[in-house]
């Protein structure tokens, strides 16, 4: 965990980054398992945990150093890979089942990976016949 130059993590900064922690994992496995309507706002977060938006990405930055979106893209990614990797589903599947429209999903997937969700697809599975032989 991160310190602040000026103060040290309070047990009560401790606790709402854990409970962030849990309750977007839970989130992340309706999303991935095709129950969550909507992907949640830091807003919905912080309303599960009873404090203000504004405390909740403060506490976050402060005891992780890094946004509550950052820590939220990034284990979408991994997701996101996770189903390119696993299911047969199409690219656009997967984008829905995510919330994601299937243009966006793409943007966003190449933002954080360098190559679209397809090209990631593809380059894994040249990897896995390369290794099996």
């Amino acid at each position: 965990m991160m310190k602040n130059e000026n103060s040290t993590i309070s047990v009560r900064q401790r606790q709402i980054v854990s409970q962030y922690l849990q309750q977007l994992d839970r989130h992340l496995a309706d999303l991935k398992a095709g129950k969550a309507q909507k992907t949640f706002e830091i807003k919905d977060l912080a309303d599960l945990l009873f404090v203000s938006p504004k405390h909740l990405s403060n506490t976050i930055q402060e005891v992780l150093g890094k946004s509550p979106c950052d820590i939220y893209e990034e284990r979408l990614i991994e997701i996101s890979k996770e189903l390119i990797l696993t299911t047969d589903h199409t690219i656009s599947h997967i984008a829905q089942t995510l919330t994601y429209d299937p243009s966006n999903f793409t943007k966003f997937f190449k933002s954080y990976e360098g190559i679209t969700p397809k090209q990631f697809r593809e380059l894994q599975s040249k990897t896995e016949l390369l290794t099996k032989k």
